[in-house]
């Protein structure tokens, strides 16, 4: 599982300040922090971001339990560390994305909001998993410290999306805009995550061996954009 830590590392610091993390682990050699880091998330993707377990998590990467206890101070600490961790990214890479989108005309800016999302799970795929689990599996904790986060600035990409549109008069008049860009998620995530996810795309039937996954996302863009364009 590879993980980009120049990406990490900043992080890395500040929940150190914040006792989230021991300078000891900051002083690893790279490799070693991200067979680590790669451990945790492998441990919660398979068993659930509450369900993991230090035994295994210490085999995974290869080091001692002790070893994982100079790194958190206890097992609640080390999920929290990489609760936090996966947020951050999470949140950093969309809220990026947002002027970019807001520079694009509604078609296009819609295309590349589904292209940044399936962006997102392509080049970092362990973090993806682990959202989407927590997303699904319903824990209270995670579902306010992860997932409603990550949701947020998703959504708020999608108001900005149309905000810009509204402004340039790509929209219908009269729309309730904010209720609007709630409505367009949604419809969005119902299309994007299956894409992500097999397990939900059995359920949900987006794509299969004979349709693309590009064509259900432009079939769902014009779809959107007869429902509310101008």
């Amino acid at each position: 599982m590879d993980i980009d830590m120049s990406v990490i590392y900043p992080h890395i610091l500040e929940m150190e300040e914040r006792g989230l993390v021991t300078r000891t682990f900051r002083r690893l050699d790279p490799d070693r922090q991200q067979a680590v880091l790669a451990a945790i998330l492998e441990e919660a993707i398979e068993k659930g971001p509450t369900e993991i377990n230090v035994t295994q998590i210490a085999e995974r990467a290869d080091v001692s339990v002790g070893s994982l206890y100079q790194y958190f101070d206890n097992r609640a600490g080390l999920l929290a560390f990489v609760t936090e961790l996966v947020t951050r990214l999470a949140v950093d890479f969309f809220n990026a994305v947002i002027p970019y989108l807001e520079s694009l005309p509604l078609r296009e800016a819609l295309m590349a909001y589904f292209q940044g999302n399936l962006e997102w799970s392509q080049t970092q795929p362990a973090f993806v998993q682990f959202y989407t689990r927590a997303a699904y599996q319903g824990d209270p904790q995670l579902s306010d410290n992860v997932v409603r986060p990550v949701a947020t600035v998703l959504r708020q990409s999608v108001y900005a999306v149309l905000a810009r549109a509204e402004q340039h008069g790509e929209l219908r008049p009269g729309l309730d805009l904010e209720a609007t860009a709630r409505v367009v998620y949604a419809l969005l995530l119902a299309v994007v995550d299956p894409i992500l996810l097999p397990y939900l795309n059995a359920y949900f039937q987006v794509t299969d061996d004979d349709m693309a996954a590009e064509r259900v996302l432009a079939a769902a863009v014009e779809m959107v954009l007869k429902g509310i364009g101008a």
